[in-house]
């Protein structure tokens, strides 16, 4: 069984949480200036950034929290827990079938095609957006908190415990 993971990894997760929303921010703002203006040479450039970013970064991280995120509190979690976790593991499948029809349609305004229809990158860009959303509130209101628990109480288990000595 994995365990839950140590504060190290927690800390590379908010980190990549934080990282996320940006390039959510970043993706948003392109979307409504394409909409609005078209695309500039920023616009271009900051696609491929975005496409990068999603393409390797989030994969991982995704990953990384099915890994030790997810398994001990599918293993110890309450039937909420449980529920949540696997909407979770839900979640990362639709959004890497978004990501799958966005990613392409980003790496081509990064490299100046416009092969893609107009309209069904934006419909593209709002989905990814609320999934990703939703997806990260959902973790840090309830699964990370319960996860940093889990973890919390497994070490405290295996550290034996001295009483202090009176001064």
């Amino acid at each position: 069984m994995t365990t839950a993971a140590p504060t190290s990894h927690f800390k590379a997760l908010d980190a990549c949480h934080l990282q996320i929303q940006e390039h959510l921010a970043e993706l948003q703002r392109m979307a409504k200036h394409m909409e609005s203006e078209g695309l500039n040479a920023d616009d271009r450039k900051l696609a491929g950034e975005i496409e990068a970013f999603f393409s390797s970064t989030s994969r991982d991280h995704h990953e990384q929290e099915e890994k030790h995120v997810f398994p001990p509190l599918l293993a110890t979690g309450t039937d909420e827990i449980k529920a949540a976790v696997q909407s979770l593991q839900q979640d990362h499948g639709f959004i890497e079938e978004n990501w799958i029809e966005l990613g392409p349609q980003m790496r081509a305004i990064s490299e100046g095609n416009d092969w893609f229809d107009s309209a069904e990158f934006q419909h593209n860009v709002e989905l990814f957006l609320e999934l990703m959303n939703g997806h990260i509130a959902l973790e840090e209101s309830m699964i990370y908190p319960e996860s940093k628990m889990v973890w919390a109480e497994a070490v405290a288990r295996r550290i034996p415990h001295t009483p202090r000595k009176a001064a």
